[in-house]
């Protein structure tokens, strides 16, 4: 979940930074209020969609890479 993390706090952070409340982006993105709510809170488990439509409002896209892995 560490990772999920990550990404919800820069989902925060973006539209924290751009002035848009919660009840914005959830209007702009299709995504419930509540749904944001508990997303941003940390008791929400969202699916890849959810995601990703909300970042793409905040100007935000998901990007999946592999691994590095440490070499001995």
């Amino acid at each position: 979940m560490k990772h999920l993390e990550a990404i919800i706090q820069q989902i925060k952070e973006r539209r924290e930074s751009l002035k848009i409340s919660q009840e914005m982006l959830a209007d702009v993105s299709g995504v419930g209020l509540r749904t944001i709510k508990q997303l941003e809170g940390g008791s929400a488990n969202p699916t890849y969609s959810t995601l990703s439509e909300v970042a793409d409002v905040l100007g935000m896209e998901l990007v999946l890479q592999v691994k590095k892995r440490d070499v001995q």
